[in-house]
């Protein structure tokens, strides 16, 4: 009796080892274009490149509502906003709800999330969590654990959460597998970067967009409202750490105490050890400013070199961090059966019409970086051009660990084309909406479809329309809504938006689209 015990506890466990292990991570505004596996012309990221190289790179990932909260509620539940109920960052999630980790615990899946959460509501569902409040920050930051007790943990944050990820796949129940989700900080703004990182970046010269100086003149309400200008909105003191010493000399510039708190609150927090040369070069951006104030063509090129030396600063730490994952993984045996996802909350803009941040429903930040390892079951190398969405990656997961994804999931599981089953997707449009507005960059809200060639947008609260032709026109900056050549396509897109809103029931906001 006890040999037969004995048989089927090894059995059993062999079987459960032989579900494949997920892991998820997602980093925080990390355009794909910040990734040289997408684009060689600002960063070489060899570790996240790994994950390309070995497994499959989507060229066409995009997300459903471009802003941090809702794409993590969408995650979790496979949901689109206005049924996951996380419309903006203000709203609080939920967290009764039926959600990936309460779908794949039952089929012997242990669960854990660790880093940024921003749901306002404490996650459920998980066997263990260990969480950041907010947004948290970069250096020495605070983690709420699943007591409910907040501790400062020391060192800079990309490298903490790792930590705490790798403590939990070395604690964890062997017996089982499991899904870890790590959820990076980085690279969000404020862009606060390791020392060891700034220090070769601030040296870098990057390539201007050709669109850094467009005219929001040309467009319509939407772009003239918006607040995301790198030259007029982006902080000197809090974004770009110029020292207020600086920031007073400057003729015609006031200086208020949110950049000076802003400025405080970050060097107070990063160690004494490396806060003197962060200051110092800094501090060379303020000198710099002093000789430039004043024109704006030659403050808008050095704001925008700013930004992105912090901005592709932050994503070297991403990407270091994403390699010892991949060596925990290779020295603990566990590569082969795990699957590894990485991706980001949403895209990002990178000077791109003179502008940062996200939530625009074009490509820029509707579009974010997938990579997918999984060993033995997706062909190395493989790239796609279906159009995949946030919402897949609940379904997709839950697929990969056998669990049948349940239908009022709006994604659809990518397994078959990741494992070669099938070649591409059949969906023809994605849906998108928006709604956060004013708060924080007053982008109107929108919503719209997107197709192989054509994308359809529609600002409802100020009735505009705009049409793109992403094959001619892929920066997307000729609004075709009122070409003659384009009104058949006009028509038929205006069809499959009705088609999709009514397919995935969103009638609360936007009226009747005519």
């Amino acid at each position: 009796m006890r040999l037969i015990i004995f048989l089927f506890l090894i059995t059993s466990s062999c079987f459960a080892q032989q579900k494949p292990n997920i892991i998820y991570i997602m980093s925080d505004d990390h355009d794909a274009d910040a990734i040289s596996a997408y684009n060689k012309k600002l960063i070489s990221t060899p570790n996240v490149d790994r994950l390309a190289r070995e497994g499959m790179m989507f060229k066409k990932a995009f997300v459903g509502n471009s802003i941090c909260g809702p794409a993590r509620a969408t995650l979790l539940t496979g949901q689109h906003s206005h049924k996951n109920g996380m419309k903006d960052n203000r709203t609080r999630f939920d967290s009764s709800k039926t959600t990936l980790p309460k779908l794949i615990s039952p089929a012997g899946y242990q669960t854990a999330i660790i880093g940024k959460w921003h749901l306002v509501s404490y996650p459920t569902g998980f066997d263990y969590w260990k969480i950041l409040p907010g947004q948290g920050l970069y250096y020495n930051p605070r983690m709420i654990n699943m007591k409910g007790d907040t501790t400062v943990i020391n060192g800079y944050a990309t490298d903490v959460i790792t930590d705490e990820a790798l403590n939990w796949l070395d604690n964890r129940d062997k017996q089982k597998p499991f899904l870890l989700l790590l959820h990076h900080k980085a690279p969000h703004r404020n862009f606060v970067p390791k020392l060891k990182w700034l220090e070769v970046f601030s040296k870098k010269n990057f390539p201007e967009p050709t669109t850094l100086f467009a005219d929001m003149k040309q467009h319509g309400q939407a772009w003239q409202r918006q607040r995301m200008s790198i030259l007029h909105d982006m902080t000197l003191g809090s974004d770009l750490k110029i020292d207020p010493f600086y920031l007073s000399q400057l003729k015609g510039f006031k200086l208020d105490s949110g950049d000076i708190r802003g400025y405080n609150a970050i060097m107070n927090r990063i160690p004494e050890t490396e806060r003197k040369k962060i200051k110092e070069i800094y501090a060379e951006r303020g000198k710099q400013l002093l000789t430039i104030w004043g024109n704006d063509s030659l403050v808008l090129k050095a704001k925008y070199q700013w930004y992105m030396q912090d901005f592709i600063a932050c994503v070297a730490s991403v990407d270091e961090n994403v390699g010892r994952i991949l060596d925990y993984l290779d020295k603990n045996n566990l590569s082969n059966n795990t699957a590894v996802i990485y991706t980001a909350d949403q895209g990002f803009y990178l000077g791109e019409n003179g502008w940062f941040d996200k939530r625009w429903m074009y490509d820029v930040s509707m579009q974010s970086p997938l990579l997918v390892r999984w060993p033995e079951k997706i062909k190395p190398g493989s790239i796609t051009t279906s159009m995949a969405q946030n919402i897949d990656f609940a379904p997709t997961m839950l697929d990969i660990a056998g669990v049948t994804p349940p239908d009022w999931m709006h994604g659809i599981s990518l397994k078959p084309l990741l494992t070669g089953k099938q070649k591409s997707l059949l969906r023809k449009n994605l849906y998108y909406h928006y709604y956060e507005y004013p708060i924080d960059h007053y982008v109107v809200p929108h919503l719209g479809i997107r197709g192989e060639r054509y994308k359809l947008i529609y600002f409802y609260t100020v009735n505009e329309w705009e049409l793109y032709d992403l094959k001619t026109d892929p920066q997307e900056q000729k609004n075709l809504i009122k070409s003659p050549a384009h009104q058949k396509t006009l028509s038929q897109m205006k069809g499959e938006l009705l088609k999709l809103r009514n397919q995935y029931d969103d009638h609360e906001q936007a009226g009747e689209l005519h």
